[in-house]
């Protein structure tokens, strides 16, 4: 780009900066290379400057989060037990599953992950699929997942040959995310049923003053939007045009973290889309949650819409609410795990103006440590206390945009061991033992000898693909993994089966 091609350019984002009030990111513009400059003047076009100085007022001048729920009117969410025979609750799971495979064999379902974070807090440089999720195998969490997806291609057979896989990732570990499965064959796969997009970013902004910083003198300071960010990803992407060429009507979403997570599941997709409670845009997946503390969002009724509060603004009194059996009133523990209509994220989009560029979901705000340049010397500053607000959104503030939406309770044992932590609860090895549990568990009830310790904990370590059985029925006699099941597992084994 020449100087003679860019004064122009540079005048007009300059009066957009100025009407914004972050003129100042053109500070060093003189100081830095044509191609930095280039690359600036893309990185500033590509921000929603019009939205910025409103953002500015909500989010850092009033510090307000639109999260908070604390004049909300919040009741207990009516959900579907995991127990379907309960008298009080009871369902009938197999006519859903029913369903389910039905849409699955037509070739209706999607799978859609979100797997934009990188390894860092568990001490791994890289994508975060990427590291080992397999108690025995340790095969990295993608493959975990890819083999969900593999085993309902094998068992319910779509009529299109095969399960789409949409994979949201950042723009900082796209390229790494896209080489990791060319490089290991895409798991097993089609490449072409499998649609990488990077998530949509936003400035960090200045705690005090509200201005967008900079990373460098050339590059403005960026984080990822979030996971809520996903909604309008899957359409500015054009998957949501890939999937409506494919036939596709739902989508299965998960995160990328649990290995563990039923990335197919016929029963919730058959509830989803077929349940007269359900409008078949948006639905979700709870666990009961093990203390009031627990730090996950709760599911509830917020101001008679189904939603999900921070487990941080949840008012302490209705965290630790009971009822008349003991229990938590407020029990339903968000795992992000939805199901969303194809249509539902088409008219979202669609609703902000025709183009998808200005849906937005509420943001929710942090404060955090973000190194920027110093305007007045140019020196790159690495802060030791947060020095900035960053903007996310999160997908399960979509929720209550659906006109009906359902809740499925599952078991934590069955569904859930997330890798977040590198010690501690959720952990690789916490993750490890509830996969040890929950198969010792399938294996015990199709009649396998499962060696236990005195303290009552599995002595020895498995894992069951799910291309052997996705659930327990069919590791039991009869079912899909009834051959592989051994007669005993022998003390101190590491046993894959």
């Amino acid at each position: 780009m020449t100087t003679a091609h860019a004064q122009p350019a540079i005048d007009a984002i300059r009066e957009q900066l100025r009407q914004a009030g972050q003129e100042h990111l053109l500070t060093f513009v003189d100081q830095i290379t044509p191609e930095q400059r280039s690359a600036l003047l893309a990185q500033i076009a590509s921000l929603d400057l019009r939205s910025l100085p409103g953002l500015i007022e909500r989010y850092v001048r009033a510090s307000s989060d639109a999260a908070k729920g604390s004049s909300a009117k919040i009741e207990p969410v009516p959900y579907f037990a995991a127990d379907h025979t309960s008298k009080d609750r009871g369902w009938d799971r197999e006519a859903y599953a029913r369903k389910g495979r039905e849409l699955i064999g037509a070739g209706k379902i999607a799978a859609f992950t979100v797997a934009g974070g990188q390894g860092s807090r568990l001490g791994y440089d890289g994508p975060k699929g990427c590291y080992p999720g397999g108690a025995v195998t340790g095969k990295p969490l993608f493959a975990c997942l890819a083999d969900w997806i593999l085993a309902a291609q094998e068992r319910y057979r779509p009529a299109t040959g095969s399960i789409p896989w949409y994979i949201m990732t950042s723009p900082l570990n796209h390229e790494a995310t896209v080489a990791f499965f060319k490089a290991n064959g895409y798991f097993g796969l089609k490449s072409t049923d499998v649609m990488f997009f990077p998530q949509g970013v936003m400035p960090s902004l200045d705690l005090k003053t509200g201005r967008v910083l900079l990373s460098q003198k050339h590059e403005v300071a960026l984080n990822p939007d979030g996971h809520g960010g996903s909604l309008k990803a899957l359409y500015t992407s054009g998957a949501i045009d890939d999937m409506a060429k494919r036939g596709v009507e739902h989508i299965s979403y998960t995160q990328i973290d649990n290995p563990l997570v039923r990335v197919i599941d016929p029963a919730f997709i058959g509830l989803h889309a077929a349940s007269p409670q359900s409008s078949g845009e948006m639905s979700s997946k709870m666990v009961a949650k093990s203390d009031p503390g627990e730090k996950v969002g709760v599911l509830c009724k917020v101001n008679g819409r189904v939603g999900v509060i921070e487990y941080s603004d949840l008012p302490a009194e209705l965290a630790q609410a009971r009822d008349a059996d003991g229990g938590l009133t407020y029990s339903a523990g968000s795992i992000a795990v939805h199901m969303i209509g194809v249509e539902f994220v088409r008219r979202l989009n669609a609703g902000a103006g025709g183009a998808g560029g200005g849906f937005t979901l509420p943001f929710h705000r942090a404060e955090k440590k973000v190194p920027f340049v110093d305007l007045s010397t140019g020196q790159r500053v690495e802060p030791t206390s947060n020095n900035a607000v960053k903007l996310e959104a999160f997908v399960f503030d979509a929720l209550p945009m659906a006109a009906r939406s359902i809740v499925l309770e599952t078991q934590r044992l069955d569904e859930f061991a997330p890798i977040k932590n590198a010690t501690g609860s959720d952990s690789p090895a916490s993750c490890a033992e509830i996969q040890t549990r929950r198969a010792a568990r399938w294996l015990g009830g199709a009649g396998c000898r499962v060696p236990y310790k005195n303290c009552g904990a599995v002595d020895a370590v498995i894992e069951i693909s799910p291309r052997t059985a996705m659930d327990a029925g069919e590791m039991r006699a009869g079912g899909a993994g009834a051959a592989k099941v051994p007669a005993a597992i022998p003390s101190g084994a590491k046993v894959v089966i």
